[in-house]
C-alpha cells in the first residue's frame, strides 16, 4: 500500500514538472515578449551568430534571430531581431554593427530615436518594419583606408613617371644650366652690384620727383579751382545778359508795333515837304521876282481865248 503511495506521488511530481517546463517553452507568465524587425546590411557580417545580442545604446533589448542572404541581391544579408515590446523603435532608430571587446565578438547597437520622431511600423507589403542602417566602423576605415591605397598607388605612378630616364636626363641638363648661370652671375658680380646701386639712385630720384610733383599738383588743383569758379561766374553773367536780352526784345518788339507807324508818317510828309521846298526853290531861281511880287500868270498863247491879234 505505501509502495503504491510513493509510485503515485512520484508520477504527479513528474507529470507537474514536464508540465511547468512545456508552460515555460510555450511563453509562461515569466517569459518575456518580443516584436521583430528587420534590418537589411550592405556589407559582411562576419563574425554575427544566431543569438547575438542587440543592444539599445549598450543595453541589452534583444537577439539575432535569422541571418541569411538577400535572394534579389547578394551584396545584401537580412538581419531578423527579436527585441522587447515596450523598447522605443521609431522611424529614425539606426542599426549598426559592433565587435566587442579584442575576442571581435559582434553584435548589433541601436541608437537614435528622438522623442518626436513617430514609431517604426511595417509598410504596406512587408511582413516586418525595417530598421535603417548605415557602415559599421571597419567597413569606414576600410573604404578610408582603400582610398588612401589608391591615391597612394595613383601618387607612386606620378613618380615613377616623372623619374623616367627622359625626365632625369632633362632635370640633369637644367641643373647643368642652372650652374652656369650661377657661375656667370658670380663672374658679372661687379656689374651686378654696379646696376642695384644705380637702380636705388633712380628710385631715390623718381620719389623725390614724386614729393614734387604733390606740389605742382596742388597748384594745378587750385587753378582748377579758379577755372570753375570764373566759369560760374560767366554763367552768372550769361543768365544775366539773357535777362537784359529778353527786357530788350520786349522794348523792341513794343517799338515796332507802336513807334515804327508814327516814324513812316512823319518821314512820308518830310518827303512831301522836301519836294515842295524844291520845286519852290526851283522856281525862285528862275523868277526871283515871284518871291516878292507873287507868280505872274503866263500869257495866252496863239489863239488861246484873250489873245490879242
Amino acid at each position: 500500500m505505501n509502495y503504491a503511495l510513493v509510485g503515485g506521488f512520484v508520477l504527479v511530481l513528474g507529470a507537474v514538472l514536464i508540465a511547468g517546463a512545456l508552460w515555460l517553452a510555450s511563453g509562461g507568465a515569466w517569459q518575456k515578449k518580443y516584436g521583430y524587425y528587420l534590418a537589411i546590411e550592405d556589407e559582411s557580417v562576419a563574425g554575427l551568430n544566431l543569438n547575438a545580442p542587440v543592444k539599445y545604446n549598450g543595453v541589452d533589448v534583444g537577439k539575432v534571430r535569422n541571418i541569411e542572404l538577400d535572394h534579389t541581391n547578394p551584396n545584401r544579408v537580412n538581419l531578423l531581431f527579436a527585441i522587447e515590446e515596450g523598447i522605443p523603435i521609431k522611424e529614425d532608430t539606426i542599426a549598426v554593427l559592433k565587435t566587442q571587446g579584442l575576442t571581435g565578438i559582434a553584435y548589433v547597437e541601436l541608437s537614435g530615436g528622438a522623442m518626436t520622431s513617430a514609431p517604426l511600423q511595417a509598410t504596406p507589403g512587408s511582413q516586418y518594419p525595417v530598421i535603417r542602417t548605415k557602415p559599421s566602423l571597419s567597413a569606414r576605415l576600410e573604404n578610408v583606408l582603400s582610398n588612401v591605397l589608391t591615391k597612394l598607388d595613383s601618387t607612386a605612378n606620378n613618380i615613377n613617371a616623372i623619374l623616367s630616364v627622359e625626365n632625369q636626363t632633362a632635370l640633369k641638363n637644367t641643373l647643368a644650366d642652372l650652374a652656369t648661370v650661377a657661375r656667370t652671375l658670380a663672374a658679372r658680380k661687379d656689374t651686378i652690384d654696379a646696376g642695384l646701386r644705380n637702380g636705388a639712385r633712380t628710385l631715390e630720384n623718381t620719389a623725390q620727383a614724386t614729393a614734387q610733383m604733390g606740389d605742382v599738383v596742388d597748384r594745378i588743383g587750385r587753378g582748377a579751382d579758379a577755372v570753375q569758379k570764373m566759369g560760374n561766374e560767366v554763367a552768372k553773367a550769361g543768365a544775366s545778359a539773357g535777362t537784359t536780352l529778353d527786357a530788350v526784345g520786349a522794348d523792341a518788339r513794343r517799338f515796332s508795333v507802336e513807334t515804327l507807324p508814327e516814324l513812316e508818317r512823319l518821314l512820308s510828309e518830310l518827303s512831301t515837304l522836301s519836294s515842295s521846298l524844291r520845286r519852290l526853290s526851283e522856281q525862285t531861281t528862275r523868277d526871283p521876282r515871284g518871291l516878292l511880287f507873287g507868280r505872274q500868270p503866263a500869257p495866252p498863247g496863239p489863239g488861246e481865248k484873250g489873245a490879242t491879234p
